[in-house]
């Protein structure tokens, strides 16, 4: 692979890299407020022992787990960037001419 088209990869790869950094950022923001939210409402559930208390805690905790199944994905597609990234760099330099 050409200097140039290597170049142009490790660009795009930064740049998807950075989108998902900042999308897992989100995500894990959001993912406290679902925690916060199931855990909530499994401390209301087992204080009233009603049928609808547990039912908004199941809610809550399958939002909350959903979250975290996004959040684990975007983690994995940041992690896969990286090595992509480290591979790229890694020709860049060993197609590097030694200076003279």
């Amino acid at each position: 692979m050409s200097r140039v088209l290597i170049e142009r990869r490790l660009f795009d790869v930064a740049q998807r890299l950075k989108r998902a950094r900042e999308q897992l950022g989100l995500i894990e923001e959001q993912l406290a407020v679902f925690a916060d939210a199931a855990d909530e409402a499994r401390i209301r559930s087992l204080v009233s022992e009603t049928p609808l208390a547990h039912r908004e805690y199941t809610e809550a905790q399958r939002h909350a787990d959903a979250m975290e199944r996004s959040r684990r994905a975007v983690a994995e597609e940041v992690a896969e960037l990286q090595a992509t990234q480290d591979q790229l760099l890694d020709r860049l330099i060993s197609d590097d001419p030694a200076p003279s």
